[in-house]
């Protein structure tokens, strides 16, 4: 079996599409197929650029050509799918990554209960998240605001580790006034959103109100959140194959 087989088998075993992380990850499993490459990885996104075969979703996802037409709307959506639905499937989709990428660092992942039916590539948040009750690490009413964070990750001590907000059209203000709300925590603050809002980004946080937490919350773009998805899912494979 040629290389770029491979990959098409896998996708097609996975309903036409996958990111570029769950390739990392299986195609090199594929039996009958032999990489002789140094950069398996590199050929994997080097095979699924072919526009014959492969085409681009969005940031981290791609999906055969044949299957174009048999995708689901969460995946791709028609033209009859009105703007705020995309909005939603992309800021399901973002969410899973980031849960992904939490459980591959060993991370406990918690997203809002409001969001735990939402599909994302076809399975429920609830599904990948690997706890469904946020932890008590505080009072109640600090519990209860963390609780609506897009996504969180705990540590081992199921203390906070980092929270993630993702910022479609929706103000950055509030997600930075949850943050100040939590400055108090040994814990990452991310905002994530396309390229094109960092100027926002960075004039909201130049408030005053946001500056004791100004060099601690950061500006994670879509594409970057992808691009640390791939990249986590090589090193796991890498170390899956050292057996670290």
């Amino acid at each position: 079996m040629r290389q770029h087989e491979a990959v098409i088998n896998v996708m097609e075993e996975h309903g036409g599409y996958a990111t570029l992380g769950f390739l990392n990850q299986e195609v090199l499993k594929v039996k009958d197929c032999v990489w002789k490459t140094k950069t398996p990885f590199a050929s994997i996104r080097r095979i699924v650029q072919d526009e014959r075969f492969f085409f681009k979703i969005k940031p981290g996802l791609w999906a055969l050509k044949s299957y174009k037409e048999k995708l689901p709307t969460d995946i791709l959506p028609t033209k009859e799918i009105s703007k705020s639905q995309k909005e939603e499937f992309n800021h399901t989709y973002y969410q899973g990554l980031l849960v992904e990428i939490g459980n591959l660092k060993k991370f406990q992942t918690f997203v809002p209960n409001q969001d735990k039916n939402r599909l994302y590539l076809g399975k429920k948040l609830s599904d990948i998240t690997t706890i469904s009750d946020i932890y008590k690490f505080s009072y109640d009413h600090i519990v209860r605001m963390t609780q609506t964070i897009d996504v969180t990750w705990f540590n081992e001590r199921n203390m906070l580790a980092s929270l993630f907000e993702i910022e479609h059209s929706t103000p950055m203000y509030n997600s930075l006034l949850k943050f100040i709300e939590l400055q108090d925590f040994y814990t990452d603050f991310r905002i994530v959103a396309d390229d094109a809002r960092k100027k926002e980004f960075q004039s909201k946080l130049s408030l005053e109100a946001f500056k004791p937490i100004i060099k601690r919350v950061g500006f994670w773009s879509y594409n970057a959140v992808a691009e640390l998805h791939s990249k986590t899912s090589e090193l796991i494979s890498i170390e899956s194959k050292l057996r670290l």
